[in-house]
């Protein structure tokens, strides 16, 4: 069985669908794929289920009966990949924000370099977005640092959507308690990453805006982040974050830390 699941969330893809799935499965690393679709009106779960007579085996679809949110559907996706034994599991955009070629990288940094968690980091070295208006990369940016500041957790890209996850880490955090569904989604699955004193790693990538489809970013999103931050906050004082292995051990390597993108 391979030990990669990539997760692609879809509404309203159809200019996308096709294209990132033979992309993915063109990568020298196999790689197996999720879609998981809110019910696209255009139809996209239907472009999917046309590929995967091609891709048996390897491709797959869960429908859902509607528009439920980013988080919900990784978390679907998650509880999909854990019960059927995947090691690695990814996020990623359908719409080729984050370069498929990327996900060598993230797997590297989990299956060979020995993290918990790798991230697709745009803030790592620099700031790597390439057609966003300035207005917007500085929103992103400013939010990534408001993050550092109230929580204390030390990474540059804090709202990143593009992440490798082993199993551990999905097996460890109560996915059933997860609150947010948008932009505090992807913040507090690192939060309690972190928290759990899993090994982090930012990875440097290059984001580029969608070209083809249309964005599902609104300010509601972007205000539920920063209000679920300092919830985040406050709520982390009165639990405690005891890691029980709940799964044998990975076969990785442990390096030394030495990079200032690694994260305890």
């Amino acid at each position: 069985m391979n030990d990669s699941l990539v997760l692609i969330p879809t509404y309203n893809e159809r200019e996308n669908a096709e294209l990132i799935i033979r992309k993915v499965f063109s990568l020298a690393k196999l790689f197996d794929v999720l879609i998981i679709d809110d019910g696209s009106p255009d139809g996209t779960a239907q472009i999917v289920r046309d590929l995967m007579p091609e891709f048996s085996g390897r491709l797959f679809l869960e429908q859902r009966a509607g528009k439920l949110g980013l988080g919900t559907a990784y978390l679907h996706g998650f509880k999909w990949g854990l019960a059927r034994g995947y090691s690695y599991l990814f996020e990623m955009d359908a719409d080729f924000s984050h370069n498929p070629e990327d996900l060598l990288k993230l797997y590297d940094a989990c299956a060979t370099q020995g993290y918990d968690m790798a991230i697709g980091s745009r803030y790592i070295h620099g700031v790597n977005v390439v057609n966003w208006p300035m207005s917007r990369v500085l929103m992103s940016y400013f939010a990534s640092a408001y993050v550092r500041l109230v929580t204390g957790m030390p990474i540059m890209d804090a709202t990143a959507g593009f992440k490798c996850y082993t199993a551990r880490v999905l097996r460890t955090i109560p996915l059933e308690k997860i609150r947010f569904i948008g932009y505090a989604f992807q913040i507090e699955m690192k939060w309690l990453a972190f928290k759990y004193g899993f090994r982090i790693k930012e990875v440097a990538i290059i984001f580029t805006d969608r070209t083809r489809g249309a964005s599902k970013m609104s300010k509601g999103i972007f205000k539920e982040a920063l209000l679920g931050v300092v919830q985040m906050k406050l709520s982390s004082l009165f639990r405690r974050f005891d890691r029980a292995e709940t799964q044998a051990p990975l076969p990785v390597a442990t390096p030394p830390l030495s990079s200032a993108s690694e994260t305890r």
